[in-house]
């Protein structure tokens, strides 16, 4: 297949795309790169491999990219995207961004599934879209029977299912739906914008909770700082298993029109994270911890069912976070001495 991903340079498509690779699959990817600015990925010398730095926001270069090499399936992650402290920080801009590169991408693959180049989309939503939801399991469609979420991210990642359902309804247009649950996995750095937060004498790493973790213990923080009471539960998801996931949904033809919860079977509340964490790099001390003041969308459940990606799909999450850590903390250390965490 002949594949755009448009945020090419993100977190998730860094594992997605070189498992689109690993597969034989060409793949053109668009990022402007206002993130993390200028990264490094592994597969950038790859043959199939295609970058180009502009605004997914263009709809002529997007579109004309899209005829001139016969894309038959675009990703849609392009996105304004990071830790809770963006939702704050960026509340607007979440949503009035991340609506515009929604818009554009969908009038592009509009218009290439008219001309008959474009064979399907597949939309990167969020678990966030479950944000206030007090059904658990949370599972594909609870998110249209409680209230909207709260904070403009997930807002605005719901509003992403809704132009996937009007280009369906409206023009046919093929589209999957994919909610990753709490991505974890190597390749993330400090964001260009990223506020200066302190926990404790720490400042957040990004605000996303294991590279936070992970460099405050090597930082001997002690005792640990935590956000809120530490006992949010989240299903902490390998990225290699999402990329894994994102694959079946995009070769599988039952996938069509239809949404999945890509996620890890087996959550931890982040006490229990803070400590496993601990013990492998502190192995020799005791575990001790302070509650710092949360954010104010700090959701306190995310749990999800994958039921239907498992029937549909014959996905399963197989990487436990004990495992995934022991790639994750290695990699943080080498970013924390380095100063890009």
């Amino acid at each position: 297949m002949r594949i755009l991903f448009t945020g090419d340079r993100g977190f998730i498509a860094g594992y997605t795309i070189k498992k689109l690779l690993d597969e034989g699959h060409e793949v053109y990817g668009v990022d402007n790169s206002w993130k993390y600015g200028e990264v490094v990925k592994s597969y950038d010398n790859n043959s199939r491999y295609h970058h180009y730095e502009f605004d997914c926001k263009d709809k002529n270069k997007l579109l004309d990219l899209m005829m001139e090499y016969d894309i038959e399936v675009m990703i849609m992650g392009a996105a304004i995207i990071g830790g809770i402290s963006l939702f704050h920080t960026l509340a607007y801009d979440l949503l009035a961004e991340n609506e515009r590169l929604t818009a554009t991408g969908f009038d592009v693959a509009i218009e290439a599934y008219k001309r008959g180049k474009l064979r399907k989309v597949l939309a990167m939503s969020s678990s966030m879209v479950f944000e206030s939801t007090t059904i658990f399991p949370s599972k594909e469609g609870d998110q249209l029977k409680s209230f909207p979420p709260l904070s403009t991210y997930g807002f605005q990642k719901l509003a992403v299912e809704y132009f996937a359902k009007g280009a369906r309804q409206q023009y046919n247009l093929p589209v999957i739906i994919i909610r990753p649950f709490n991505c974890i996995g190597i390749g993330e750095q400090r964001a260009k914008i990223d506020k200066e937060i302190l926990s404790g004498n720490i400042k957040l790493a990004m605000s996303h909770v294991v590279p936070d973790l992970i460099q405050k213990i090597y930082k001997k923080q002690y005792p640990l700082h935590i956000l809120g009471d530490g006992n949010q539960i989240r299903y902490y998801t390998y990225g290699g298993d999402l990329a894994e996931g994102i694959y079946k949904a995009l070769i599988d033809p039952k996938a069509i029109n239809e949404d999945f919860n890509l996620s890890i079977d087996k959550g931890h509340t982040v006490v229990e994270l803070a400590k496993i964490i601990w013990n492998k790099i502190e192995p020799n001390k005791m575990f001790k911890y302070v509650c710092d003041t949360p954010f104010v969308y700090d959701v306190q459940k995310r749990i999800p069912s994958t039921f239907k990606a498992r029937k549909i799909l014959g996905f399963e999450a197989k990487t436990s976070l004990e495992e995934a850590l022991e790639e994750i903390i290695p990699w943080c250390k080498e970013m924390i001495e380095k100063g890009m965490i």
